[in-house]
């Protein structure tokens, strides 16, 4: 068993690109907020052009890698050209994050080679835990769109958001994750963004909780011979915190061309840099960029401006825990 902290991609540009914000489901802690993020279907041009803009990067780890979100991207007709396009302008890699529905007969219009995996989103281990947070149907659908994802040899993940709603039954995950016979399982921390912020009740688990049920989880699907990876969220005492958005490339793309560099911002108008013209340009201050380089006790300046309700206060007024940057991840595999 081995586990690690995986650091920053430094020499690499990952875009998290959002062709559209439309979705067939309705999950009940969708960051999506069409307010901020637009309401456009990008057409085939714009997705080219916006594509072209961080091609051309220069990086010494070898291309970019784009990761095609919604809403849901298979609703996107053109979502195979995208696609086929990042990949002629030299992507390092390709990934499509779905629901599982698959829609536009995606599988057939992909090979293997073209996309590296499919991420598909499941938030319970059965229909009872997951269609309440996704909604009626949506597990026989994902499970049977990972089977045949897998049987016709493209490269799988899951990603599992956990929240107050779920966090009981993440323990069940592992088995169904190696009976999907998926690669990769993620296990995702909810974001107070989107629908979340909204919610009455608090989602979000205090650092006991996460510790109590994510680690040995993860150490259980390694143990399945599945890679695990999920947020560190908490440092540990004496840990430095840093931030992705002033030491990595990181690129979070939405339909009316606004660009976020730190995806705990994506309520607000603050993105550093957004398309004009289809031209990528730095906006004016203040926005996202100026906060990079704050420091505060509670080590993330974004988690304690937009959601610090994860932050627990000693008697002296100090953070009990500081909260790592929300990229920074572990990783658990078997050796």
């Amino acid at each position: 068993m081995k586990k690690r902290t995986v650091s920053f991609s430094r020499n690499t540009t990952n875009i998290f690109f959002h062709l559209l914000t439309a979705c067939n489901l309705t999950c009940r802690h969708c960051y999506i907020n069409p307010d901020q993020h637009g309401r456009e279907t990008l057409p085939p041009e714009t997705i080219e052009n916006w594509l072209a803009a961080f091609a051309g990067k220069d990086r010494p780890a070898g291309g970019a890698n784009v990761i095609f979100l919604g809403g849901e991207p298979t609703l996107h007709p053109d979502l195979p050209f995208a696609v086929k396009t990042a990949k002629r302008l030299g992507y390092g890699s390709v990934t499509i994050d779905t629901n599982g529905y698959l829609f536009h007969d995606i599988l057939d219009k992909v090979a293997p080679g073209e996309v590296d995996y499919f991420s598909f989103s499941l938030d319970g281990p059965t229909p009872e835990t997951n269609d309440p947070l996704r909604g009626d149907g949506a597990f026989a659908r994902c499970a049977a769109g990972i089977r045949e994802t897998v049987r016709k040899g493209f490269d799988t993940s899951l990603i599992y958001t956990v929240s107050r709603d779920n966090i009981a039954h993440l323990d069940r995950m592992p088995a169904l994750v190696a009976d999907l016979g998926i690669d990769r399982f993620f296990i995702q921390v909810i974001g107070i963004r989107g629908k979340s912020a909204g919610a009455e009740n608090p989602l979000q688990l205090t650092r006991e909780e996460w510790m109590q049920a994510v680690p040995q989880t993860a150490r259980t699907a390694a143990d399945k011979g599945v890679t695990t990876i999920y947020p560190k969220v908490f440092l540990e005492a004496g840990e430095p915190f840093e931030c992705a958005g002033a030491v990595a490339d990181n690129y979070f793309i939405f339909p009316n061309g606004r660009v976020y560099r730190c995806p705990l911002c994506e309520d607000f108008p603050l993105h550093g840099f957004a398309f004009e013209n289809d031209a990528l340009v730095p906006r004016p201050r203040l926005t996202e960029t100026d906060l990079f380089g704050l420091t505060v006790p509670e080590g993330c300046v974004m988690n304690k401006l937009i959601q610090p309700d994860n932050i627990a206060y000693g008697p002296d007024g100090r953070p009990i825990h500081r909260i790592a940057c929300c990229m920074l991840k572990e990783e658990v595999r078997s050796d």
